[in-house]
């Protein structure tokens, strides 16, 4: 049986090199360029080269963005510094539905996590050896429990 940590290490490593740091890039996008273009363009990974590889919603966005690409990398290197990437490019591509909104909408109830769901996910994500990984799968992993343990919302369509 595979080692979860190593299905969560593949799975992270298409977002780009594992020194990168994709979360605060993505973060930080919607604050760079804007709520339009967040809903029209969204970090999607970086590749080996750093390149930032940008899904936007069409092929006409794609290009009027890869026209601003120079604008939008100033304006991230005023934002993260040293952690941006050197070049962008624009593709399109899926953006996720709710990278503009806010997480009160995203994710309305969250459950709350019973001691029994911590200690259970504590236990389902203890093999893995990177202590910041292992704490975030088990965190996650409790709220999933706790989710399935939360009533559903009534039927409001009657």
């Amino acid at each position: 049986m595979d080692r979860l940590g190593t299905q969560v290490s593949k799975e992270l490593g298409r977002f780009g090199p594992p020194d990168s740091d994709m979360g605060a890039i993505v973060r930080a996008w919607p604050g760079v360029v804007g709520e339009l273009v967040a809903k029209n363009a969204w970090p999607a990974r970086l590749a080996r080269d750093g390149t930032l590889n940008v899904n936007a919603s069409s092929s006409t966005w794609a290009f009027e963005l890869g026209r601003m690409a120079a604008e939008i990398l100033e304006r991230l290197r005023a934002e993260l510094g040293e952690a941006t990437p050197p070049a962008l490019r624009f593709t399109p591509g899926p953006i996720p539905d709710a990278a503009s909104a806010p997480a009160e909408e995203r994710w309305p109830t969250r459950p709350a996590v019973a001691p029994e769901d911590a200690a259970q996910g504590a236990e389902i994500a203890s093999s893995i050896e990177d202590d910041d990984l292992r704490e975030i799968v088990a965190r996650a992993a409790a709220a999933s429990l706790a989710k399935t343990r939360q009533k559903p919302p009534p039927d409001r369509r009657f």
